[in-house]
């Protein structure tokens, strides 16, 4: 390996050490904790080392937000590929995203602005990364319809995120039901929704 592609990857993996600094201090503390200071004192940098990477905070939560949607988008679609019938992907893709939520809270929080300042993201996102890149076209396939911005489609994406969404943010802010009931929840509301599909 060349000098020019040994310090290229070493660059790189100075940035995800930064990444994964800040995404530990979060976990550890919350979102109000994470300062660039603390980033350099965890990976045992000096903070200017830090700007050389990172013009400033708003920059590192910009690439922690595009990584989050990248996961979801990777979880959404394998779940998705375990089906062949249109309603069970829906599902799927939708219970998918419902664990993402628990069991990356921090990058949820980050990414749709959950007690937190989220960072807009649509137009820096790679194409068919976006839940509703996912999930817009099995909607649309049940309703008989090809193209997945037509209206209609976007008001049933937007139903069932509406409804998932907003159950997940009760869940994080308070914890108001049991799992059990939750889940319960939103399986009958993805049911009622996918059901709407096909009338």
């Amino acid at each position: 390996m060349g000098s020019k592609e040994r310090i290229h990857r070493l660059k790189e993996n100075t940035r995800g050490n930064i990444l994964d600094a800040a995404h530990d201090i979060v976990k550890e503390e919350g979102w109000q904790a994470l300062s660039m200071r603390k980033i350099a004192d965890k990976i045992e940098y000096t903070a200017p080392i830090i700007y050389e990477y990172y013009a400033n905070k708003e920059a590192i939560l910009l690439e922690l937000t595009k990584k989050g949607f990248m996961i979801l988008a990777c979880r959404m679609k394998q779940a998705a590929a375990q089906h062949t019938e249109l309603a069970e992907q829906i599902e799927a893709m939708w219970l998918a995203y419902w664990n993402f939520a628990f069991e990356e809270k921090e990058y949820y929080q980050l990414m749709f602005g959950v007690e937190v300042n989220c960072c807009i993201m649509d137009e820096l996102l790679p194409p068919g990364s976006t839940p509703y890149d996912i999930a817009a076209e099995p909607i649309a396939k049940m309703m008989g319809i090809d193209d997945t911005e037509d209206d209609r489609v976007c008001t049933k994406y937007y139903t069932y995120w509406s409804i998932i969404h907003g159950l997940i943010s009760i869940n994080i802010v308070r914890k108001g039901t049991s799992d059990e009931i939750n889940r319960q929840i939103l399986r009958d509301a993805i049911t009622g929704i996918t059901r709407s599909l096909r009338n």
